[in-house]
């Protein structure tokens, strides 16, 4: 039988591994919501005895920005537009680094100071493949999806942020 390698692995033909397959399936996983976030929830929907890394993103709301104090964020979604956006970006993660799931939970409503917005979870069977997925994630998310964020300053102003420019060719395929 012949073989072929992925991520350093002999695999047999017609052997498809889980991080080859279309994103939306059991192991790409997708949440917004009002209520508190879990990086070990995220972490645990990544989970597989086939990764040997699980590489996270845990954004938190600072207490400054430009020299004010900020009192807390609030964000929005068009949550339908966001999910499918969502699994595109994974989709082009896919294509650039062999990961075996994916996790982005994301806030909306209030985030007071210190409270969690944003995580990204991402399991891979080699870390460079997962740091390198997380990094491409949330660079992706911040550029693409449809999720606002006000920022009420201690002064009693607040302003709707604009979503951030991001080169996102910068991000290089891993080779194995």
């Amino acid at each position: 039988m012949e073989k072929r390698t992925c991520c350093n692995h002999q695999l047999p033909e017609g052997y498809v591994p889980e991080h080859h397959k279309d994103a939306n399936a059991a192991y790409d996983h997708f949440l917004i919501t009002s209520d508190t976030l879990s990086l070990d929830k995220a972490c645990n929907l990544v989970r597989s005895d086939s990764a040997g890394a699980i590489s996270t993103f845990e954004g938190t709301t600072r207490n400054t920005f430009n020299g004010q104090r900020v009192i807390r964020l609030e964000y929005d979604a068009y949550q339908p537009l966001a999910k499918t956006e969502w699994y595109k970006i994974v989709q082009e993660a896919r294509a650039k680094y062999h990961i075996l799931g994916t996790s982005m939970h994301h806030r909306i409503g209030k985030v007071d100071v210190g409270q969690t917005s944003v995580i990204i979870a991402v399991s891979s069977a080699h870390r460079a493949d997962a740091i390198s997925a997380v990094h491409f994630l949330i660079d992706s998310l911040k550029v693409r999806l449809p999720i606002w964020k006000k920022e009420l300053l201690d002064d009693g102003t607040n302003s709707w942020k604009q979503n951030e420019s991001i080169d996102l060719d910068a991000h290089q395929p891993i080779s194995h």
